[in-house]
C-alpha cells in the first residue's frame, strides 16, 4: 500500500497572508540595513572564523573589564554596535534558518504527497484510455509525454507506483 497524504495540515487564507505580510515587513526593516557585497569583497572582508572571535571577545571582556587598558583609537562605541548588531543578526540567521530547514522538510512532502497522486490519477487515465472512455487518450498522450525514458523504443514506461 503507498503511503499517501504523509502530510495534511495545510495553511489558511489568514496563515498565509499573515506569514507573507510578517516577511514582507521583515525585508522592508532590513533592506534598510543590508549591503550586498560583490564576490571580490566577500572574499577581502570574509568572515572572521571562530578563533578570531575569541580575540573579538576577549577584547571586549578587557574593554568592560578594564578599560583603561583599551586603546584609544579604537571606536568603542562603534565597537559595541557591531558587537550588538552582529549578536542580532546570528541569532535571527538561526531561527530563520530553522525555519527555512521546516519549510523545506514540508514543501518535500507536500511534493510527494501530489507526485504520487499524479501516479494515482496517471494510472487510473491508463485505465480508462484502454476502455476507449472519451477524452482519457488526449490526456494520456499528454501526461505520457514525461515518462519517455532513454533505450525504450516508443514504448511508454511510466514509474511503478509503490
Amino acid at each position: 500500500m503507498p503511503f499517501d497524504n504523509l502530510i495534511n495540515n495545510h495553511y489558511t487564507s489568514a496563515e498565509k497572508t499573515t506569514v507573507l505580510d510578517g516577511l514582507a515587513s521583515m525585508q522592508t526593516i532590513l533592506n534598510a540595513k543590508l549591503r550586498n557585497l560583490s564576490t571580490e569583497e566577500r572574499k577581502k572582508f570574509g568572515s572572521i572564523n571562530e578563533q578570531n572571535k575569541l580575540i573579538v571577545n576577549k577584547v571586549r571582556d578587557f574593554r568592560n573589564s578594564q578599560p583603561n587598558l583599551s586603546s584609544s583609537d579604537v571606536d568603542w562605541v562603534e565597537f559595541q554596535n557591531d558587537f550588538d548588531s552582529r549578536d542580532f543578526i546570528h541569532a535571527a540567521l538561526a531561527q530563520l534558518k530553522a525555519m527555512i530547514e521546516g519549510l523545506e522538510n514540508n514543501k518535500i512532502l507536500h511534493d510527494y504527497d501530489n507526485y504520487q497522486a499524479a501516479l494515482t490519477d496517471y494510472s487510473y487515465t491508463q485505465y480508462k484510455a484502454g476502455t476507449n472512455s472519451a477524452g482519457f487518450e488526449t490526456k494520456l498522450n499528454e501526461i505520457a509525454q514525461f515518462f519517455n525514458r532513454k533505450g525504450t523504443k516508443n514504448t511508454i514506461v511510466p514509474p511503478l507506483i509503490p
